[in-house]
């Protein structure tokens, strides 16, 4: 088996969603139907509903399934946005971090194409940190005209845990809605809606040890969208579409799970991704870890929450290509990530690296190990042992112009 370190990618499937999964996969019945195979179907969602707000610190009305994050980003985003540009044709301004998914970066700057909407991207510093000044210089000059503001929780490259309550509690008081893409977040650190005060706020099943194809939006009780679906007016109108009840309970059962374990799964992986990377930066002093270090030098957050994912590990090797180093590294039996986004088959540098001032090149020698609840110590000294030849061979192969230098790393790794 290979050793698995791309969890925020997708994490396997726990054992308790999975029963929950296929127990529901047996069973018939539309949730929304009156006889008795839809009333049972529609008490798993909504004891599922329960389920989730106590994993999310909402009221259980506050969640809004959806099909993943992406969707509840979108129906977040151009919902607040219509809604408020609806109200007063005058807020279309989005105040919109850089380093976004790009389920929010696609879809401001489709608004801003499409719908009049004019995209502020705000700066982040070296690690990857949106200030709250440059939050509160826009505000002041703009409060009246901007419809809202969307800062990621933590980053899926980096791991860059911004200070969430202290933004919205800022966006607030300049009367402007917050969203939050907290599917990173969600199931890692701990995650309280009602604590931060977010108007709107998306997750995920698939990155806790659900299922793929279902999330949901968390989206506050006084919080007007406008629905970018229509149907049959399920979910509070917002999200109209047969409910999966199957992938419902099989998400509701791995955030029970990942509620339980948090604080001590928390500090496990912690501890290995410090040792992952006291590892590599000693056998590899070229490589620069990116993102806050979280290992006790830089502090925490205000409200006490830590300044990056505690699986995150991601860094810049100098020069290799970064999809070089992740070919090498698969033959080798370990599967990473460059964490860089790919269009139309041309590899791109992250804009998440260019945004916290990283060159192009060094974007480009980009590597993202996370770590997930089935990674041990043995998974670590594996890829400690393999990383060295294969960054040796993916220098060989050296920075290929901006064509995918996988084609020239070659194959013959020696394990």
């Amino acid at each position: 088996m290979p050793v698995y370190l791309d969890h925020a990618a997708t994490t396997p499937i726990s054992a308790s969603a999975l029963a929950a999964l296929t127990s529901e996969l047996r069973r018939s019945g539309n949730p929304s139907s009156l006889h008795g195979s839809g009333r049972r179907a529609r008490m798993v969602v909504e004891e599922s509903r329960e389920a989730l707000a106590a994993a999310a610190g909402c009221h259980p009305s506050e969640i809004i399934f959806t099909s993943g994050g992406t969707e509840a980003d979108n129906l977040a985003v151009k919902g607040l946005y219509w809604s408020r540009r609806d109200a007063d044709p005058a807020r279309t301004r989005i105040l919109c971090s850089p380093i976004e998914h790009h389920a929010v970066q696609d879809t401001v700057q489709w608004l801003e194409k499409h719908e009049g909407a004019t995209v502020v991207w705000l700066p982040v510093d070296a690690d990857g940190v949106v200030p709250l000044d440059a939050i509160r210089a826009e505000l002041e000059a703009h409060a009246d005209t901007t419809a809202l503001l969307t800062v990621m929780w933590a980053n899926n490259e980096v791991g860059t845990v911004q200070d969430i309550p202290a933004i919205t509690a800022l966006a607030h008081s300049y009367g402007v809605p917050v969203h939050t893409d907290a599917v990173q977040a969600f199931g890692a650190i701990a995650v309280d809606f009602r604590a931060a005060g977010v108007d709107t706020m998306a997750i995920s099943g698939h990155k806790i040890g659900g299922p793929v194809g279902i999330g949901a939006l968390v989206v506050g009780r006084a919080v007007k969208l406008t629905p970018v679906m229509h149907g049959g007016g399920q979910e509070r109108d917002i999200r109209s579409g047969t409910l999966d009840t199957p992938g419902i309970a099989a998400f509701a059962a791995a955030a029970r799970e990942v509620t339980e374990n948090l604080p001590a799964e928390s500090a496990r992986l912690r501890a290995l991704r410090q040792d992952l990377v006291t590892g590599v930066e000693a056998l590899i002093p070229a490589a620069q870890l990116r993102g806050p270090r979280d290992d006790g030098t830089d502090g925490s957050h205000a409200n006490g929450m830590p300044r990056r994912l505690p699986g995150n590990a991601h860094f810049t090797f100098p020069g290799c290509e970064g999809d070089s180093l992740l070919f090498l590294l698969d033959l080798a039996g370990v599967e990473s990530s460059t964490g860089s986004a790919c269009t139309a088959g041309v590899p791109r540098p992250s804009h998440v690296l260019l945004a916290m001032g990283l060159s192009e090149t060094q974007a480009r020698g980009a590597q993202r190990f996370s770590l997930g609840h089935t990674t041990t110590r043995e998974d670590v000294d594996t890829l400690l042992a393999a990383l060295p030849e294969a960054y040796e061979r993916a220098k060989k192969a050296g920075m290929a112009s901006h064509v995918s230098s996988i084609q020239t790393a070659g194959t013959g790794f020696t394990s």
